[in-house]
């Protein structure tokens, strides 16, 4: 893997500008909660998102992914 995040990791990071619940992201971009956990999960192990009491929110290498999307 070249590092690249999917679409749908990408949304996710996008979304996170802003902290969020799981369901608050489910909201935003309109997905179910399985989509979201299974890649909110995937972005944590890869240190991309924290979660503290329930809230998801960008780490300093989130910040820097997103700043590099196109």
């Amino acid at each position: 893997p070249d590092g690249t995040l999917e679409p749908m990791a990408q949304a996710i990071v996008r979304a996170l500008r802003m902290p969020r619940t799981v369901e608050g992201v489910c909201d935003h971009l309109r997905l179910p909660p399985y989509r979201v956990r299974s890649t909110m999960r995937e972005l944590a192990e890869a240190a991309l998102v924290t979660e503290s009491d329930g809230v998801f929110r960008l780490t300093d290498s989130g910040r820097r992914r997103l700043e590099e999307m196109p």
